[in-house]
């Protein structure tokens, strides 16, 4: 085998390696898109059942339960759910890009060390940062801990309206970028509902309703998490099936030129032994 076959035989394993790493990355990406959009009907659930039990709850209380005004004294919050990852397409820029209006006035909650990652080389000033999660097991815990910081922010900064930036996989329109506000909490959608018989409480109703409203952030934070880490599966998905796509057309190149490469090696070297049997045969004849 010659220097050139054996160098396009090394290019061909080495483009079907990497054909074998695309397809294992995509597998793993869809499992867990999968896993991702199995969840939100449930956390979905959770959130309107807490949004019902807040609206039993407040028909319990006597009084104002209206918030004092004007107690605001810091910078409005943004929580930022990007991707965790790299190779997912163009929706970690596109997420940014959506936060970059908002940055010098907000205090930025980031989710994503991608997303953190891409915000450090665009100077995008992060307060607080965290990971997205990789597994649909431990957004609770993820939740949990940007829950409390964002309360812990809030416990300094007043009653400052915060907003959630997340992306949104649609099939086939790809990620879209959605912006919700999250706090404070709009007391129209729970009204007070009927409670019937009086239920036993072991709290003060203005305390359970404040118990109650966290768990339906936690719940809301939940969901935005979900939504990325699925978005982000999605992305990865169509960038590894173009990669796919790519690969294989780069290995039917090369396929091509191994076969062709073999035929012009074949073709000399018949010629060659063709060359030689006849100066052999005119040796042959002139000792004669």
């Amino acid at each position: 085998m010659s220097d050139r076959l054996a160098d396009v035989g090394r290019r061909i394993a080495t483009v079907r390696q990497l054909g074998a790493v695309v397809n294992a990355m995509r597998g793993i990406a869809g499992a867990r898109a999968q896993q991702g959009r199995a969840l939100l009907p449930a956390i979905r659930a959770y959130a309107a059942t807490a949004g019902h039990a807040i609206g039993k709850a407040r028909q319990l209380q006597t009084g104002s339960s209206a918030p004092p005004l004007n107690t605001a004294k810091g910078k409005t919050g943004l929580i930022v759910f990007g991707a965790e990852q790299g190779f997912a397409g163009a929706f970690p820029e596109q997420i940014l890009n959506a936060a970059a209006s908002d940055s010098q006035a907000a205090h930025i909650f980031l989710v994503g060390d991608r997303a953190a990652a891409l915000a450090a080389e665009r100077t995008l000033p992060v307060a607080w940062a965290t990971s997205l999660p990789s597994r649909a097991a431990a957004f609770a815990d993820m939740a949990t801990e940007l829950l409390g910081a964002l309360y812990d922010y809030v416990a300094v900064a007043g009653a400052v309206p915060v907003a959630m930036i997340y992306p949104v996989w649609t099939a086939g329109h790809g990620a879209s970028v959605v912006r919700r506000s999250l706090l404070p909490l709009d007391p129209d959608m729970f009204p007070p509902e009927p409670v019937g018989s009086i239920p036993l409480i072991n709290l003060p109703a203005g305390e359970l309703v404040e118990r109650l409203a966290q768990e339906y952030v936690f719940a809301q934070l939940c969901e935005a998490a979900t939504e990325a880490f699925a978005a982000e599966n999605e992305a990865r998905m169509a960038t590894m099936a173009a990669a796919k796509t790519n690969i294989d057309a780069r290995l039917q190149a090369l396929e091509r030129e191994e076969r062709l490469t073999r035929q012009e090696e074949i073709t000399a070297e018949v010629v060659e032994l063709a060359a030689g049997a006849r100066a052999h045969g005119r040796t042959r004849t002139v000792s004669e």
